[in-house]
């Protein structure tokens, strides 16, 4: 893939990311923010390099995915940061719940291993800012589920411009 190829991805990839860290917006970054950036990259990528339609499948997914990717690891430096900056994140505010509800429910048994990590990861945060398992886990999950929804936009997107093109 040229660079003219990579480019639209990565600045929709980055778009994503940076709507992804604002509080309340992040909630829609996997099922709509991510979507609307592969959208998006293949239509750049159409206008830059002139290209003619249909759209091919194998091309609509590659662009999804490499805008997942790099709307993941975008997303996961800028969650780092933030947690380093503020040597708190959403991860910790909800431990002290994940914990009552496992006791609530006497899961203890089956999730201590689980919460003793949690609870290492939770001390790393508010001592060093930083957790190298936290990381880990961000990195795999945003790469995960962007990967999947951008994947699922660039077909969307292929569908749309393919569909428009024909009725011109």
């Amino acid at each position: 893939m040229n660079q003219n190829k990579l480019l639209p991805s990565l600045v929709c990839g980055f778009g994503a990311a940076v709507l992804t860290t604002v509080p309340g917006v992040k909630n829609f970054a996997c099922c709509l923010i991510v979507p609307t950036a592969a959208v998006i990259s293949i239509n750049l990528d159409h206008k830059i390099n002139r290209s003619e339609f249909p759209i091919k499948a194998g091309q609509a997914i590659l662009f999804g995915v490499m805008t997942g990717v790099f709307a993941a690891l975008f997303s996961t430096f800028f969650d780092l940061l933030i947690t380093y900056l503020t040597r708190t994140n959403d991860f910790i505010e909800a431990l002290p719940q994940t914990e009552d509800f496992i006791k609530q429910y006497k899961l203890d048994s089956l999730l201590s291993e689980t919460m003793i990590i949690f609870k290492q990861m939770s001390k790393d945060i508010n001592s060093y800012g930083f957790s190298i398992f936290y990381a880990f886990a961000m990195l795999v999950s945003n790469l995960c589920v962007n990967v999947i929804f951008g994947m699922i936009g660039g077909i969307t997107g292929m569908s749309f411009f393919n569909k428009r093109k024909t009725k011109i």
